[in-house]
């Protein structure tokens, strides 16, 4: 199986130079261009692949590769696999990644303040958000990162941190998984799993879609580090482009750090705070609970 056309940064910047650019600067009272400068590193370099364990392991090995030459990766690589054969979710979860869909992770080195780069999960969650709209799916956000179209997911979104052994620079590693024109799932994800294409009943081009992620990613990127850069910590615009998209207040949901097999308790989402913590309000008594990490599951499904 050859490796799918697949976008490289010149692509992307042109992507970006002609829809990105244009679409942000008519839609926010900051300056689009200097944003996009600040995520100019994602994309940088963009490797394609037709098939691989796992693509998180990968870019693992090529930045201890760079180390051992005295050198860094850099900042903002992307890898991208036709299918992945390994791939693992939170919690080592099966992740069902065949052709079809459009599976990468991007490394970025950790140059943010700590309540900078607890931000970078929602960003990536919002960026596929974006994605998923952009070609006329109406998605949303489920806390932390996950995104569903109709009520199921359509994107899963890990992110870790690794630092290499030799040069002890660390990186965070956003992976993520979107399912855009494989539509048959295992037996035990079917009821809970979906795709661009079965949701729309039409097909999409997967480097098209790739590059829509790609540009959305450099700009919440871009506007987390222009916020903490321009003294803009509290990161007003980019959590009200979050709370726009993401978990609505009133839902009744169950919280657990492994909630599908350890759910702690039942409550109702009372706000996202402005540091992307879930506040929630526990139905038998009141009590207020503030989660910075976690999941959710919708109890309020129809």
């Amino acid at each position: 199986m050859g490796v799918s056309p697949l976008p490289d940064p010149n692509l992307l910047a042109s992507y970006i130079a002609r829809e990105e650019g244009p679409r942000r600067a008519a839609n926010t009272p900051l300056p689009a261009a200097d944003i996009l400068r600040y995520g100019a590193i994602v994309g940088c370099h963009i490797e394609a692949h037709a098939s691989l364990p796992r693509a998180m392991d990968e870019m693992r090995r090529r930045i201890v590769a760079a180390g051992r030459r005295q050198q860094s990766l850099a900042s903002g690589s992307v890898i991208i696999a036709d299918t992945l054969t390994g791939s693992k979710g939170r919690f080592r979860r099966v992740w069902h990644a065949p052709p079809g869909g459009l599976w990468l992770v991007v490394a970025l080195f950790n140059q943010w303040l700590p309540a900078t780069a607890q931000l970078l999960p929602l960003a990536a969650g919002l960026a596929a958000c974006e994605t998923v709209r952009h070609f006329g799916l109406e998605a949303e956000v489920k806390w932390v990162n996950d995104v569903l179209v109709n009520g199921r997911k359509v994107c899963g979104i890990l992110c870790e941190t690794f630092c290499c052994p030799l040069s002890r620079e660390e990186y965070i590693l956003v992976g993520v998984g979107l399912n855009v024109n494989n539509s048959r799932f295992p037996a035990d994800l079917a009821p809970l799993a979906t795709s661009m294409k079965s949701a729309a009943g039409r097909h999409f081009d997967r480097g098209e879609v790739a590059l829509d992620l790609l540009s959305k990613l450099r700009w919440n990127v871009g506007l987390l580090t222009y916020e903490e850069e321009e003294r803009h910590s509290d990161h007003d615009i980019f959590m009200e482009s979050y709370r726009a998209l993401s978990t609505r207040c009133g839902r009744m949901v169950s919280f657990g750090f492994n909630v599908q097999e350890q759910p702690q308790y039942q409550a109702r989402v009372k706000a996202i705070a402005d540091d992307g913590a879930l506040v929630l309000e526990l139905e038998q008594d009141g009590v207020e609970r503030v989660e910075h990490a976690g999941e959710i599951i919708y109890l309020d499904e129809t």
